[in-house]
């Protein structure tokens, strides 16, 4: 029996983890609920894995030692067969009695949960979880590699573009992989209009333009935490240090730069849009649920790119809850129609106002 057709006690499970979900995550979760039944449990706890992962890398009462230490416990559990419960009640253990966020502290209580959860699952949607989970979890081994210092006097930047890409690839493109691969096995209406390898690579895209999204609305805070995603071969160029973009006065010279990886971020999500108008019409949930996060993002690059100083931590560019639930209403209302989609996605596309600027070379 395939777990997102379950009901009884198994619904009842699936139920409760949806509560703990809610309150991690507020953007995903309106994505979950349009999912359709038969992949929503799949991805759901998928996804409260990967988010118990980041908040072991998070975890700020623990030297960046401990933390990878535990990171790779937690990782094991996906490539070994089989978990160690003694390995979950060990993570719980040491991170619950220290985390503030009540979500998060309720995840980690019900680790194990998610992992009965996981067992019913059928081999191969537990495979593909397998394979996304260890390599999510290096791009945060490599958030904890590459940035060792917690605050702006230990501020270190990634060396180069490819730096940049690998890591958007791990923490995000890799999800479009595992979505393309549960859709394609739980979808059958995808087989007849999908071409699969080409959907994976343009999922890999369509993840790499949320996170680079993030990473540009994330900066002034990330600056502050040590880390700078901004490459230093970049900064290089516009004679800038990532110590200068402390200074919301360095944003006149910051800004071709930053235009830059807003092109960059364009391009993947165009190829984003690409994957979800490919998905047939009459699967209205699941082009719902790609439509969302793609609207949002260029939501954000245009507050990004015409809200304010991007390097001032006291100029905060995000897209408001309204504004959130004004894109789920319009699109929802359409039935996720390609023409009217398509309409809104191209007026906040020339809103933002970029384009590829030559980054073709590390789009591949």
């Amino acid at each position: 029996m395939r777990f997102g057709n379950a009901s009884g006690a198994r619904a009842g499970e699936w139920a409760a983890l949806r509560d703990v979900l809610r309150r991690v995550s507020r953007s995903f979760y309106l994505t979950l609920a349009v999912l359709p039944s038969r992949v929503a449990v799949q991805v759901g706890v998928a996804y409260l894995f990967a988010r118990a992962a980041d908040t072991i890398a998070d975890a700020g009462h623990m030297d960046g030692h401990a933390r990878m230490a535990l990171l790779r416990q937690f990782k094991r559990q996906f490539v070994q067969q089989g978990f160690a419960r003694e390995d979950i009640a060990a993570i719980r253990d040491a991170l619950v009695p220290h985390q503030r966020h009540p979500g998060e502290r309720t995840l980690l209580e019900r680790l194990e949960d998610c992992v009965l959860v996981f067992e019913r699952f059928d081999p191969e949607d537990q495979e593909a979880i397998r394979r996304l989970l260890p390599i999510l979890i290096s791009g945060m081994e490599m958030d904890l590699e590459c940035f060792p210092g917690e605050s702006a006097d230990r501020l270190t930047a990634l060396s180069s573009m490819n730096d940049l890409d690998r890591y958007t690839y791990r923490v995000a493109g890799c999800v479009g992989e595992f979505w393309t691969d549960v859709m394609w096995a739980r979808v059958p209406g995808l087989r007849g209009t999908w071409d699969r390898e080409s959907a994976m690579r343009a999922g890999v895209r369509f993840g790499k333009g949320l996170q680079l999204t993030n990473v540009l609305r994330d900066l002034p805070r990330d600056l502050r935490r040590g880390r700078c995603y901004v490459p230093s071969e970049l900064l290089g160029r516009a004679r800038l240090t990532c110590a200068d973009l402390l200074d919301a006065r360095a944003m006149p010279r910051f800004r071709p730069v930053f235009r830059e990886l807003v092109g960059v971020a364009l391009a993947h999500l165009d190829q984003g849009w690409v994957y979800t108008m490919a998905i047939p019409r009459r699967e209205v949930r699941l082009r719902l649920a790609c439509m969302w996060p793609i609207l949002i993002a260029l939501k954000t690059l245009r507050l990004l790119t015409t809200g304010g100083n991007v390097l001032d931590p006291d100029c905060e560019l995000k897209v408001s809850r309204g504004a959130v639930y004004r894109i789920v209403a319009a699109t929802a209302v359409t039935g996720g129609c390609g023409y009217a989609g398509t309409a809104y996605w191209g007026h906040l596309r020339k809103a933002v106002g970029q384009g590829n600027d030559g980054w073709n070379g590390y789009l591949a």
